[in-house]
């Protein structure tokens, strides 16, 4: 029954993003006088719900999506010549309609962000220097040249970057070059990375390593049971001080499922802890505690406008990033494995909500961003879609012809249904060779 967390979580966080997105159709559509005649969370069959004075708010069978259906919304509707369908409104009324679904994913991914900060977010500490603790041994930085107490200066021309800047270059172009300056010893130096695909996470890897923190246990692993959790910074292996990740990897598999000592520093105290690895059957990885590891963070509690703004740049940022991992799968610097279908969200979902309300709500506004974006692209079928026919109808002054609209629209279904289908393949792959 473990499938049951996953699906709740993942039940809690669609059932939002539908109900917003589907509100911005719905109140659009009464602000510009078209007659709404279905509001549905689920496709299909009509299991239930409440029937208001012109609109059937209801709950329907197959509980994937959801939609509002306006009076003469196709093209070729009976009611299509009624002056509240939505074909006898103006386009640009029709695009504000139709514009107003994603609007609203962007303004909850706003509003989320925005009150997480007032509270108090964890945020990543990206403004510390990126100085390099450690480097795999025969990892792309590695044979560069980099070395251990380097400071990267610039990356493909940015200035000072954060470590976040190098983690999200190096996993955004494997097998293509980065530029480097590092400082050593008070000289500048230049370097050429070339960060190796990973072939199980599709992302590019370059091999440096900075500060070690833990960003995700395991329900019912070694880890947990011996009280790791997210946050703590590691400090020491047994007796080792942590250099990197692979500091602690190594540590573990040397153990032979013998138990480890493990200092880390929790809401600034010491602690000691003992955790005893577990049997993998895997080769390269024989032994493991089940963590993963992630950069420092640091809690942060803002006033409203000082929220807002953060909230605004956090998203674009975000938004940004979308657009960036887009462009590295069409010029394949980032294997396509790497998107996730309903199964991964819905896993990624529940690791969200055992870490706390924060991190649900922040991937909530995640999730709500990219869902946004993804419904803004220009395929057919998607809003994205039905807005840049409406620019090409604005731009001809004359409708499209009802052959064409079709054609468009089924070719749109056939791409959007190729797309569910490889997602749900990643999902399945993923499940299949982490088990």
């Amino acid at each position: 029954m473990a499938w049951l967390q996953p699906v709740f979580w993942a039940v809690i966080l669609f059932g939002v993003m539908i109900l917003i997105h589907e509100m911005g159709h719905y109140f659009a559509a009464l602000l510009v006088g078209i007659k709404v005649e279905t509001f549905s969370f689920g496709f299909g069959p009509r299991l239930f719900g409440v029937k208001g004075r012109e609109t059937d708010f209801r709950i329907s069978a197959i509980p994937f999506g959801g939609y509002v259906r306006m009076l003469g919304e196709q093209p070729g509707d009976n009611e299509s010549a009624d002056p509240r369908s939505f074909q006898a409104k103006a386009r640009w009324e029709r695009a504000f309609v139709v514009f107003s679904g994603p609007m609203m994913n962007i303004v909850l991914a706003l509003a989320i962000v925005t009150g997480l900060y007032m509270y108090g977010f964890p945020k990543e500490v990206t403004g510390s220097e990126p100085v390099i603790s450690s480097l795999e041994p025969n990892s792309a930085a590695a044979k560069a040249g980099l070395e251990p107490g380097d400071k990267i200066v610039q990356l493909n021309g940015q200035k000072n970057p954060s470590w976040q800047d190098l983690l999200t270059e190096e996993a955004l172009n494997a097998n293509h070059p980065l530029s480097v300056e590092a400082q050593r010893a008070g000289k500048l130096l230049h370097f050429t990375v070339t960060p190796q695909m990973d072939t199980k996470q599709g992302v590019g890897v370059a091999g440096w390593r900075g500060d070690v923190q833990v960003g995700q246990v395991m329900k019912g692993s070694p880890a947990d049971a011996s009280g790791l959790k997210p946050g703590d910074l590691l400090i020491r292996v047994n007796g080792q001080p942590v250099a990197s990740a692979a500091t602690v990897q190594q540590a573990v598999v040397r153990s032979a499922g013998k138990p480890i000592q493990v200092t880390v520093m929790r809401n600034g105290s010491i602690q000691d802890l003992a955790v005893t690895p577990t049997a993998t059957g895997e080769t390269k990885m024989p032994w493991r505690i089940g963590i993963m590891f992630r950069l420092p963070v640091e809690m942060v509690k803002l006033g409203f406008g000082s929220a807002i703004r953060e909230s605004v740049r956090l998203n674009m940022q975000n938004a940004t990033l979308i657009f960036q991992v887009l462009r590295s799968i069409i010029e394949r610097r980032v294997s396509p494995k790497t998107l996730a279908g309903p199964i991964g969200m819905a896993q990624m979902s529940s690791e969200a909500a055992r870490e706390g309300p924060s991190s649900f709500f922040g991937w909530m506004a995640l999730v709500s961003l990219n869902l946004a974006i993804f419904n803004l692209l220009p395929i057919p079928i998607l809003d994205g879609g039905t807005l840049l026919m409406l620019a090409v109808e604005m731009v001809i002054q004359r409708e499209m012809s009802m052959r064409v609209k079709e054609t468009v629209f089924k070719l749109g279904f056939v791409f959007l249904m190729m797309i569910v289908v490889f997602v749900i393949y990643n999902d399945i792959t993923r499940i299949l060779t982490n088990s």
